[in-house]
């Protein structure tokens, strides 16, 4: 589930734990004043060299490990 972060007037902001298919939060569940919800950057990041680096995109990877 992806993890939202919403901005409160009177609390500041805090994150919450939703599914993608439900309606964005209008109010603050703790002290009930109308929120906002913010764009952020995701912490989802893709590291390493990828599928291709393991052989799998070319045959001349392969042929040049064989040959060191």
């Amino acid at each position: 589930m992806p993890l939202y972060e919403y901005s409160c007037p009177k609390c500041g902001d805090f994150e919450v734990l939703q599914r993608i298919t439900e309606p964005a939060l209008k109010r603050h569940e703790t002290c009930g004043k109308p929120v906002v919800r913010k764009v952020s950057v995701s912490s989802f990041q893709l590291k390493g060299g990828g599928w291709y680096a393991d052989g799998y995109g070319s045959s001349s990877k392969s042929s040049k490990s064989s040959s060191d």
